[in-house]
């Protein structure tokens, strides 16, 4: 069975980066994750090595093995110069002030090369050739821990504060109640409005904040009434949908990992909800990446409402500073655990069980991405969002931002961050997001029935994990 799920795992990898935004990719920052890093390899600390071949190791032994019992270097791997490798290296510096020895030798690796390589290393059992430390998008993170339960150190008993960071967040990395990473940064989501729009339709902000779907599609008419645009877009229902499950705390499986579609309430709700506001023309799904992001900067879309990564993409359109606020998302109708918060993208490290000082491992990022607000304060420049909620306190969190009509965003999507309820992945999620989007095509385009879809939907889906 672990052979069947590492494949589905592989197969499904680049259907997981489309669907998390810069949660791994990094692409948001104006940085691929398949771009090589300019500076040169070297032995230096808190230098990066690039990943310039097919092995396993994905660096030279020496690098690796550089965390040897007694060392205070530490290996990793992940990608993204910009954003990921930058916020690692103003950590280092922070732990360096109380620990000048210490020192992290940096591979750059994409998140399917961290994928390929962890199969093989555990195909061949071969788990000293893997690094101290590594980061996996959150979309995968218990695809990973599942697949390689040999590989990612339980780090419950180390000390470490959970109840400092987002539950939402958490739940990414936490299996059968055990943790397994450390949260980085938010993929909290955020409805973000164009109000000079919203106004010619008699709307503010305040319209769309702690409101409910059935409530937000009604606005949504108006809006597209009278001024001709739609409220939100997005690539097929893959995003949407899940930003509406997570919101409610729901899942395509029960407590047992077991499917559980067909008489979901949840996932009723969700698949309801988006036939209606296609149907109704408020949600326009588009083709591809640049149609989506281009329909909100050319102001043929009125909002976005993705993880708090889009703001990138959406301050690209320079002229509409000032023209911008965000609020909190709808949240389902008639659904008891229905919240206006969710999740969507972002990024946790984990410590390998090849670490030889796990200690170090767990106390660097206590003392950094789960203690310093300097950190946080630093990458705030790269659009990096904490999910460690103290970060919140800070003054330059605090601070208006002009684009959003001088809303202090940082602030506000840390706070919604606290409220997004935690839901369970498990090693079919993907499979279970396509089959369902399946039968949500079927439902707006082919006039088929609801529970008819989703039965079909569930009993797909079965075959699937059957399939060892």
């Amino acid at each position: 069975m672990k052979k069947r799920i590492m494949a589905l795992f592989l197969s499904g990898i680049l259907a997981a980066s489309l669907l998390t935004g810069c949660g791994g990719t990094g692409s948001d920052t104006g940085t691929n994750q398949n771009e090589a890093a300019d500076s040169e390899t070297n032995d230096g600390s808190g230098e990066v090595s690039q990943n310039g071949d097919d092995s396993v190791a994905g660096t030279p032994n020496d690098a690796v093995d550089g965390s040897a019992a007694g060392s205070e270097t530490l290996s990793v791997w992940c990608w993204d110069p910009a954003y990921n490798i930058n916020a690692l290296r103003i950590a280092e510096e922070i732990y360096q002030k109380d620990h000048p020895d210490f020192h992290l030798e940096i591979i750059e690796t994409n998140a399917e090369d961290i994928a390929t390589k962890m199969a093989t290393a555990t195909t061949s059992g071969e788990y000293g050739v893997l690094p101290d430390i590594l980061l996996y998008d959150d979309a995968t993170f218990q695809v990973n821990a599942t697949s390689y339960p040999d590989v990612l150190l339980d780090l419950s008993d180390y000390g470490f504060n959970y109840d400092e960071f987002s539950p939402g967040k958490v739940g990414y990395s936490t299996i059968d109640g055990r943790h397994y990473g450390i949260p980085f940064d938010s993929g909290t989501v955020i409805a973000c409005y164009r109000t000079d729009i919203l106004e010619q339709a008699g709307y503010t902000i305040d319209d769309f904040t702690d409101i409910t779907w059935s409530e937000w599609i009604e606005k949504a008419k108006v809006v597209l009434d009278k001024t001709g645009c739609p409220l939100l877009n997005g690539m097929s229902s893959y995003n949407q949908i899940t930003v509406m499950l997570r919101s409610a705390g729901g899942s395509f499986f029960n407590e047992n990992g077991e499917p559980d579609i067909a008489s979901n309430e949840i996932v009723k709700s969700v698949v309801e909800t988006y036939a209606q506001m296609v149907q109704a023309g408020v949600y326009t799904e588009e083709t591809g990446w640049d149609t989506y992001i281009g329909g909100m900067n050319t102001g043929r879309i009125a909002g976005a409402m993705n993880g708090c990564w889009i703001m990138a993409s959406i301050q690209a359109a320079e002229d509409q500073s000032g023209l911008w606020e965000i609020t909190n998302i709808p949240k389902l109708d008639d659904v008891d655990s229905a919240t206006n918060y969710s999740s969507q993208g972002g990024s946790s490290w984990a410590v390998t069980t090849k670490c030889a000082n796990p200690e170090l491992a767990v106390d660097f990022f206590k003392t950094t991405f789960g203690g310093s607000t300097e950190l946080y304060d630093e990458i705030l420049q790269t659009g990096a969002i904490s999910t460690w909620l103290p970060a919140a306190e800070s003054d330059k969190y605090a601070e208006p931002v002009a684009f959003y009509n001088n809303q202090p965003v940082f602030s506000l999507i840390t706070t919604y961050s606290a409220s997004v309820p935690e839901c369970y992945v498990g090693v079919y999620f993907q499979n279970a997001l396509s089959d369902v989007v399946n039968a949500i095509t079927n439902v707006i385009y082919s006039g088929s029935d609801i529970e008819s879809e989703l039965q079909t939907a569930e009993e797909t889906l079965i075959f699937e994990m059957e399939q060892k």
